[in-house]
């Protein structure tokens, strides 16, 4: 086996719970299921996939060797072997219990003589079939069809060090989820021409951790079609699911039809008709009812602009011409104005951020504290300090404009305070690793970057909120934040507040990438926000925007707020050259 193999099977070959859709989970299952990425296929969603797979696959000889890498319970397989019937199956899971169901449960539809289940780790077996030691490869494909629902364990859950292991095994950049690797195996034992439908969490196609992911999709596969499932809440872990349809490359390259792409979420629109399910209602388009929820679904072209890492997003030809308008009149990005940084990260925010600090005595309060905004303040314009005041103790400094760690012996109390929680704080090895000092914040941001007029924002909200501060206040992890690069043309912040605010920017984050978690609410992360346009600041309705901007910042005022944001809403649209005209949905 190799070092590589290795890795992967050590990191990935736990035990997993082997129940169906719709049963309780203990607390100590659901722990299990966020740790190894197991979440069972609901039936309706095995069978949509199959037909998908089968409706392309329609004239593959017969028999088929079909491969689910992640097999479970067998809900997937049966799926498409119930519609093949001629089928050679084979499957890998690392739950010995969850063979043994899906074992029974395909014997039934499957001979036994084509029914080829192990016990194993299907990403450490394609190393090893890569591998150049003859006696250790264990041959795995090549097969006609894959269908597969690859566990889904975010970087958060597996850790820095596991995820790096992994992208490093399969020649992926950056910290990686573990459904990564499986998607990259399966392009490794699909033959040339198959077939592959694939569950996967809909965040790759828009995050900068996918992009590598992206790459290499389009370039080993004919992307078909992506089904993107959005908040219909089809698996009871709050993942946003999208099905993949692929054809492996064919060895002459021969050019396919345009990859379409369908997306259903939840809508505030009025239903126009209704559908008994998800899947049923993906056959319409516009507003449909199901199950007492309206959802809009919509249907076009996969676009990823000019790069194959671009962001994957739903194209038709009237939000293509919206998004062209927007970008003729696009004078920079947020990004232009300034780098788009997250707030600072301690790491042990029980000991370095708290709200009652002014309950210590006097004598000991410790020196270095500082006023921090974290998401609880954040309101349009201007934020609200008032709410919960909360202070960081911030133990960085600037040299010569590098960062540093202040030097405690001039710090007395602060000293003391965090000699109280040395050992905890010294349970954190990687900072220690990294060079740091025991008591540093892990994420410390540029100390001299907080007196700075900037930018602040939340990383999750339904709706856009973003503020200027101006009283040089250290930003949470929590939330980003923007400086301008140029100092001395304060008025483009103030113009991006005033677009960062409008009713334009939810529609061009919807329109361009669409990343909503459940209750509507959106990621406004960097690679979102830096996209984000700003008009020409010397036309009459930027001007314009300017001034509302600035009063709605001195007057938070919820009857002259109203008036002024609905006239920054129409300015930022005349500005943009779209009149009334809102993206098409």
């Amino acid at each position: 086996m190799t070092a590589s193999a290795a890795f992967v099977r050590r990191q990935t070959l736990e035990a997993v719970p082997s129940k169906k859709s719709g049963d309780v989970l203990s607390d100590a299952e659901i722990q299990t299921r966020k740790r190894t990425g197991a979440h069972y296929t609901p039936p309706e969603l095995a069978s949509f996939v199959a037909d998908q797979i089968v409706a392309y696959a329609s004239d593959a000889e017969s028999p088929l060797s079909v491969l689910d890498p992640a097999i479970g319970d067998g809900a997937l397989m049966e799926a498409l072997a119930l519609r093949l019937r001629n089928v050679n199956a084979t499957g890998f899971d690392t739950d010995a219990i969850a063979l043994a169901a899906s074992t029974k449960r395909l014997r039934r539809i499957v001979s036994p003589d084509r029914l080829d289940l192990r016990q194993g780790d299907f990403p450490s077996l394609c190393l090893q079939s890569r591998g150049t030691d003859l006696f250790a490869r264990e041959q795995v494909g090549p097969f006609d069809l894959i269908i597969a629902n690859p566990p889904y364990v975010r970087t958060q859950v597996m850790g820095a060090a596991r995820s790096q292991g992994i992208a490093d095994a399969f020649q992926l950049s950056g910290r990686v989820d573990l459904y990564f690797s499986f998607l990259v195996c399966i392009a490794s034992v699909l033959r040339s021409g198959g077939i592959a439908g694939v569950i996967v969490s809909n965040r790759f196609m828009t995050t900068r951790s996918g992009e590598e992911v992206r790459r290499r999709l389009l370039q080993e596969f004919d992307v078909l079609h992506v089904w993107d499932f959005g908040d219909t809440k089809l698996f009871e872990a709050a993942v946003l699911p999208a099905v993949l349809i692929l054809r492996k490359k064919t060895r002459n390259g021969s050019a396919h039809a345009t990859p379409r792409m369908s997306a259903i979420y939840t809508t505030d629109q009025t239903a126009e008709t209704h559908a008994a399910t998800v899947f049923q209602a993906l056959q319409g388009a516009g507003a449909i009812e199901v199950n007492g929820g309206t959802y809009l679904i919509r249907h076009g072209t996969l676009e990823h602009g000019d790069s194959v890492k671009g962001v994957w997003r739903l194209g038709t030809e009237a939000g293509d011409s919206w998004l062209r308008t927007v970008q003729r009149h696009t004078f920079c990005t947020f990004g232009d104005i300034g780098k788009v940084r997250v707030g600072v990260k301690s790491t042990a925010d029980k000991i370095f951020v708290r709200s009652d600090w002014h309950l210590m005595p006097p004598q000991t309060l410790p020196e270095l504290l500082r006023p921090l905004m974290t998401h609880h303040h954040g309101r349009r314009y201007r934020a609200d300090m008032s709410v919960k005041s909360t202070q960081i103790l911030y133990p960085h400094e600037s040299n010569d404009g590098r960062k540093k760690a202040v030097d405690l012996s001039k710090y007395p109390n602060a000293a003391a305070y965090l000699g109280e929680h040395r050992a905890q704080l010294e349970k954190r090895r990687y900072v220690i690793e990294a060079g740091r000092e025991w008591f540093e914040l892990w994420v410390p941001q540029n100390p001299n970057a907080w007196k700075l007029p900037k930018l602040v924002f939340p990383d999750i909200s339904e709706k856009p909120i973003f503020w200027l501060d101006l009283e040089g206040a250290v930003v949470n992890g929590d939330c980003y934040w923007i400086a301008a690069q140029d100092t001395s043309n304060q008025d483009l912040l103030w113009l991006a507040l005033g677009v960062g605010n409008s009713s334009f920017i939810e529609e061009f984050y919807d329109h361009l990438f669409h990343n909503k978690l459940y209750a509507g609410r959106r990621r406004f992360m960097t690679q979102y926000v830096e996209q984000f346009p700003v008009p020409n600041p010397s036309e009459k309705s930027s001007r314009e925007i300017v001034r509302c901007a600035k009063t709605l910042h001195l007057e938070p005022n919820e009857r002259v707020g109203a008036s002024l944001q609905a006239r920054i809403d129409t300015l930022v649209r005349e500005a943009f050259g779209l009149g009334r005209e809102k993206a098409p949905r």
